[in-house]
């Protein structure tokens, strides 16, 4: 038995190599394409401005370079493809992205602008159309860092994740999100509110329990790591621990690489009540003294509710607190139109 799973390892470990293999290759594949398409734009951009005196000079042209290209190379030129091309290189001729982060992908080409792309084209579709270049910066970076998908991409926009986490962040780091992406250096940085959980498939009413809300996370596991962000890993659920001869589960419990520490999360399906914020208190301290090793960090307490007045909030928990976090979730996609009122009234 012990050599079969000797001989399993191998063949998987065979396999990983040529499937990363061939990641690699589409990714180099894709990444050649968005460059060759930057320059497609350009040319195209210049063409016209040679003959814009010229009436009705640049439907010409990219009519005459679609048949053109489609007998030579076959689908993906036609008209519109090449407008997004040209258009591509309009959005990004005089365009920058963090220098931390590209200095993160220092194997990659520069355009003429010294310009670096680290995505796919369906990603730069996408982007495209995002009108506010912080906040496109901010989803490109995203992006690289984290490897989203397209979908992901999308369902991180659709959430209004930029507007949430300016919600979120300390004033002084707001700049960075079009620089960096979202910074994580202490505890207060990863939490986010609201929390989106659309991707549950609950109702907006509480018409679900508790248990239910928790299953759900569980069955959509993976997303719900993508939006509780970068670094977290799962440990487990109703976690058990017992004190004073009492037990005591835990809803959620992770870990957070970035942060080194535990993150726990109860959940709560009404009003958030004092005595929940007690409860929390009582899990973290009892990881903190119990369960976490001497190097590792303090552990974070966050509690998931539909409902919470911060004053209450504020008021039990102390002044200086960096361990204690409730935040609202919400089960169908905000308005990005609530959310910027929020921000406005924030600002």
């Amino acid at each position: 038995m012990a050599l079969d799973d000797v001989k399993l390892t191998f063949l998987q470990s065979v396999s990983d190599l040529l499937e990363q293999a061939k990641k690699n290759a589409k990714t180099a594949v894709n990444l050649s394409m968005v460059y060759t398409y930057y320059e497609v734009g350009k040319r195209i951009f210049q063409e016209e401005q040679n003959g814009k005196e010229r009436a009705g000079y640049g439907k010409y042209l990219l009519k005459e370079l679609s048949d053109y290209l489609s007998k030579q190379f076959g689908k993906g030129f036609s008209v519109t493809n090449l407008k997004q091309m040209r258009q591509f290189y309009l959005t990004y001729r005089n365009d920058q992205i963090g220098q931390k982060v590209s200095d993160q992908f220092n194997h990659l080409p520069t355009v003429d602008n010294g310009r670096k792309f680290f995505l796919s084209w369906s990603h730069y579709l996408k982007l495209m159309r995002i009108d506010n270049i912080d906040e496109r910066h901010f989803y490109e970076i995203e992006s690289a860092k984290n490897d989203w998908s397209l979908t992901e991409l999308k369902r991180q926009y659709d959430s209004s994740l930029y507007e949430r986490i300016l919600l979120s962040t300390d004033k002084d780091k707001v700049y960075l999100l079009s620089q960096e992406g979202q910074v994580i250096e202490k505890s207060g940085d990863m939490v986010k509110d609201p929390y989106v959980l659309e991707f549950l498939g609950l109702p907006e009413l509480p018409e679900y329990s508790e248990t239910d809300l928790e299953s759900k996370i569980i069955d959509h596991l993976q997303t719900f790591l993508l939006e509780l962000g970068t670094g977290f890993a799962f440990i487990g659920r109703q976690v058990r621990f017992t004190f004073e001869e009492e037990h005591f589960r835990v809803d959620l419990v992770f870990y957070n690489r970035l942060l080194r520490c535990f993150v726990l999360f109860d959940l709560k399906i009404g009003e958030l009540k004092h005595q929940d914020i007690g409860q929390m208190q009582m899990y973290v301290n009892y990881y903190d003294r119990k369960v976490k090793l001497p190097d590792e960090n303090p552990t974070i307490g966050i509690i998931l509710c539909k409902d919470k007045n911060q004053s209450i909030v504020e008021m039990t928990l102390p002044e200086d607190n960096s361990q204690i976090f409730a935040s609202k979730y919400q089960t169908v996609l905000p308005s990005k139109e609530e959310l910027q009122r929020l921000l406005d009234d924030q600002i």
